[in-house]
Parts: structure tokens; sequence; C-alpha cells
């Protein structure tokens, strides 16, 4: 149907930047903007055919140039966090910015990849963004090539594939962390999704949100999804891994990962019936209940504080740097990384 242009704003140094409007023929329309790769909005029908548009985000692109929550934004090149802020890579060691207590988290909260101007490309209902990293970018090695890419299918879905390359090993693990409200991203706080997650294990963590190494089995914990079960219901149990957290911001082990698409989640929301599916071909996924969101004006004046939206980020383990357990996110000349991620409203 076209791909429709329009200024969203401009950044400090007075660069435009642009949202873009993808859309299909039933209803379903996204708002990506070049900086920081976001996804402003996405516009989903109810089971009446009323349209809603389901994630966090600004009207404006100011509040995005903090985005302490990061809504919406592609992170990279390394999702979640890092332990002591390092990493050993062929003998070398790197350090990086520890900017959550000792840790690293999405690389750098100035420089990331959320905070950069992505280049521009229109494919037919697809929109391809990319960039270029310099060896030694925010402590990671590699001159590094970058392409995300967001289509829209006339099934409903909103599908994100990342490519890149670099002339060295580094890390890379992307992610997208939309925050979803199925319900509308105005209509207050998640608890009443139901979530299922076929993942029969995740990875517990150290205070810091570093994970131990283990891959623990989620049966008789709350951290039990397979079945499916309302967010809120044991969200607040005594459990201390929630307490830790605040609530879920864990990994999830995804299970019978092969590195092929698989569904990994489905979520609905009662209330409005919609029902979304989300595939992968990356082995985890960080189901983070928006635990820390603090108390704000999103788009259309809406009021957003902790628990207005869940993120899905499909990823390579948090820490994967240093747990040579955990599968590989090493990337360089002889392998190229690639992923793609797939959320489809049924």
């Amino acid at each position: 149907m076209g791909i429709k242009k329009e200024l969203f704003g401009k950044t400090k140094s007075g660069e435009e930047i642009y949202r873009y409007w993808l859309e299909n023929s039933r209803g379903m329309k996204a708002g990506i903007i070049n900086y920081g790769a976001i996804l402003v909005n996405l516009i989903v029908p109810d089971k009446d055919g009323n349209a809603e548009d389901v994630v966090l985000g600004y009207d404006t692109l100011e509040p995005y140039f903090e985005n302490g929550s990061f809504f919406g934004a592609v992170i990279g090149p390394n999702a979640n966090r890092i332990g002591g802020a390092s990493f050993e890579l062929d003998g070398q060691t790197y350090r990086l910015a520890a900017n959550d207590g000792d840790n690293n988290l999405h690389s750098h909260k100035e420089l990331g990849y959320h905070k950069r101007v992505f280049e521009v490309a229109e494919g037919e209902n697809s929109l391809i963004l990319s960039l270029g990293d310099t060896d030694g970018s925010m402590g990671f090695p590699g001159n590094k090539k970058i392409k995300v890419i967001y289509t829209i299918t006339e099934e409903n879905e909103i599908q994100l594939a990342y490519e890149g390359e670099s002339d060295k090993d580094t890390i890379i693990n992307m992610t997208n962390h939309t925050y979803f409200n199925l319900a509308g991203h105005n209509k207050g706080q998640i608890h009443d999704h139901v979530l299922e997650l076929k993942a029969s294990a995740y990875t517990p963590t150290l205070p810091g949100s570093i994970p131990t190494g283990e891959i623990a089995a989620v049966a008789g914990t709350p951290f039990d999804f397979t079945q499916g079960k309302r967010v809120g219901e044991e969200i607040g149990a005594d459990n201390e891994q929630l307490k830790l957290a605040g609530g879920y911001d864990h990994n999830w082990v995804i299970d019978g990962y092969d590195g092929t698409l698989r569904e990994f989640a489905v979520v609905t929301d009662p209330a409005s019936g919609r029902c979304m599916k989300a595939y992968t071909d990356l082995p985890g996924v960080q189901f983070y209940a928006g635990n820390f969101i603090t108390e704000q004006t999103g788009k259309e004046n809406a009021g957003y504080g902790p628990r207005s939206g869940l993120c899905l980020e499909a990823q390579y383990f948090p820490d994967t740097a240093n747990k040579p357990e955990f599968p590989p996110a090493v990337f360089g000349p002889d392998r190229k990384y690639h992923s793609k991620t797939v959320y489809k409203f049924l």
C-alpha cells in the first residue's frame, strides 16, 4: 500500500528525523522513526474491528532523547547485561561503560543504537534501516555494518530482521525493546494479560540481574508460563528471584532452539480479544513486565507507569559474553549476524 513519510522532529544537532508508516489492507499500521529504529506506533484492530495503538511511546521526538525505558527501540550492538562491564575475546579484554551498577546494560545509554540516526531505504512493504559502527565504539571491537528491516504482512505480522557483519570477532546481540499493551497503550496495567511462554527453563540471576550460569526448570515456580496464566497471577509471590528484579525481568530458554524460526510466546488480552503470537530464531527471550517504568506522559497524553506494558525481547542470553556454557553471540569475518523475530496478531 506504499510507505508514507512525515517529519517527526529534529535531533539536537538539527538532523531531520522522519516517521515512516507501513500498513496492510487489514487495518494494521506501524510507525517507525529512523532515530533508534524505534517502533513508535503499532495500530491493530480488536475482535470488533476497533483499531488501537498497542505499543508504548511518545508523540514527539524530544522525549526519545532520554527514553529511560527504551520504548520501542532497537538495542545494539549488545542488548541486556554484561557482567562487570567487560568481557574477554580472543585473548583480549574489552571494557564497557559500567552504566547499571558495576555492569553494562544495553551497550551504552547515549551512544547505543537506540540513540543513533539510521540511513533509510524503502522496500515495497518494508523499511530497511542501516548504520555503520567503528572499531572500539562503546568498547566493542570491529568495524560493523548493521541493518534492521521492518516488514508488515497481510497476515497481520510485524517482522523484524537483523543483519550484521564485522571485520573482527565481536559481540552482536540485538533486540527490540517494544512494550506491548494489547488493550491499548493508554489502558493501564498488563496484569490481566494472559501469557504463554514455550520455555520450560529460565536463567536465574544474581543481584544486578546477571545470570548465575544455571539453566533452571520453571516447573513448580512462578516462572512457569508453559500453560499460560495471567501476568499478575504470581508476580508478587514470595520468591527471591522476583524480589531481586521487582517482578518478571528474566531470560527464558526457548524450548527446542535450533536456529530456525519457532513460536515462543502467545499473549492475549481478554478484554479486547487481541492475541499476539511471537516467533524467533534466537535461543532466549527476556520477558520484562515493565516493573520500573517511571510515572510519565506518553502518546495522546496517556499516563504510563509500572507495568503499563510488557516486553518480549528475543535475544541471546544475558552475559553470554562471559558464559561459555550459553549459546555464543560472537560474530566476525567468518560468521555474519542475522536473526528474525515476528509478532503476529490474530
